[in-house]
């Protein structure tokens, strides 16, 4: 009976495993919960591993169970560890390559800026130490009026040392009605094209830019995504660290709340990828592609917009490569996805909690003839 229950639980812990692996393989339109299976399977591998000490000390054979599912999970799992023994980064940038950062910036701190107004100067200086050529934020608040009491993008341009930018944002979610919130791309290289791309209902997330940069002979088309985030309340963040269950009916009223979001997030994220995907295949040019997914490395989302391009992380990263502060340390969901012509030369994620997301960058030039 005792084995009988082992048996079983490591065969669900393998097909479960198995079925985050590949749950980029299951449109979430169909299957979004699916979707909890993705987060969680990196848990799932610590559990195979724990069941193959356990069996090679009762039977040794039924470690197979274990052993089998996670050779068969190498593949997409390849894309949630790095398995570089280390990633080497250099600042100064190698002569002929484009250094580019993608960071969601939480508004540089705005709202906390009267009490702690070092954090947007030390956020300001991070981004100065690595001389980033293009610079893609998420969560940017400025103004581009004539007013200019919360941050301006001029003052941006001038302290980041930027000439050009192109700031994309809906107006109906301005902050004060002159400072806007939105996605900004800053670039050391001209803009000779740019677009604003925008679904119903307009908001925040339905919106998506490219901006199209010369560099020498080459012209690069680089996309600034933020897929729909999760938007937990305080109490969601609580419960989901510290769960509780001394109230029931409050404990199964927050726990529907988490549900909901998370099945909102899976079904939003799905449209935006396509829609992003059939823009990224329009491009006349090789495509960088920056910006917050708000999703891990084997979901839906990172596997339709990254199709047939390659990951800075997963090529010159090592570990886990951890993008988000908060909840599990192995939230990797900011990424910079490059066209094959290019060759990623190194990459760099900023443990510098100044947001709650660090900043990740990349060296890429185009591949040589």
């Amino acid at each position: 009976m005792t084995k009988g229950f082992f048996i079983v639980a490591n065969v669900t812990a393998a097909i479960l495993f198995l079925l985050g692996s590949y749950g980029y393989l299951f449109n979430p339109k169909y299957f979004w919960p699916i979707g909890f299976l993705t987060l969680t399977a990196f848990y799932f591998l610590l559990i195979l591993v724990a069941f193959i000490i356990f069996w090679l000390f009762i039977k040794p054979k039924r470690a197979l169970i274990s052993a089998v599912a996670i050779l068969m999970a190498f593949k997409p799992f390849s894309n949630i560890i790095s398995l570089h023994l280390s990633s080497s980064f250099t600042k100064e940038k190698p002569s002929k390559a484009l250094r580019i950062m993608t960071w969601n910036v939480a508004q540089f701190n705005i709202m906390e800026d009267k009490n702690h107004p070092e954090v947007k100067s030390q956020m300001l200086s991070t981004i100065n130490e690595y001389q980033p050529d293009i610079a893609c934020f998420q969560e940017m608040v400025a103004e581009d009026s004539t007013i200019k009491n919360h941050g301006h993008v001029d003052e941006f341009l001038e302290k980041l040392n930027y000439k050009n930018y192109f700031y994309s944002y809906n107006v109906k979610e301005d902050f004060w009605g002159y400072a806007h919130f939105g996605i900004i791309i800053f670039s050391k290289y001209p803009i000779v094209n740019k677009q604003t791309v925008s679904f119903y209902p307009n908001d925040y997330n339905s919106i998506f830019q490219y901006a199209d940069v010369v560099k020498g002979d080459d012209t690069i088309r680089v996309f600034n995504i933020h897929l729909q985030s999760l938007r937990f309340s305080k109490e969601n963040l609580k419960y989901i660290e510290t769960p509780t269950v001394e109230d029931e009916e409050k404990a199964l009223k927050e726990s529907k709340n988490i549900i909901s979001k998370f099945k909102k997030g899976f079904l939003k994220r799905q449209v935006q990828a396509d829609r992003i995907r059939a823009e990224i295949d329009k491009s006349p040019y090789p495509v960088i592609v920056t910006g917050d997914f708000n999703d891990v490395p084997n979901s839906y989302a990172y596997h339709t917009i990254g199709n047939n391009m390659n990951n800075a992380f997963v090529e010159k990263g090592s570990g886990l490569g951890r993008t988000f502060s908060g909840i599990s340390p192995v939230l990797r969901i900011d990424n910079i996805f490059v066209d094959t012509k290019m060759d990623v030369l190194q990459f760099n994620l900023v443990k510098k909690k100044l947001s709650d997301h660090f900043p990740i960058m990349a060296d890429v030039e185009m591949a040589k003839k």
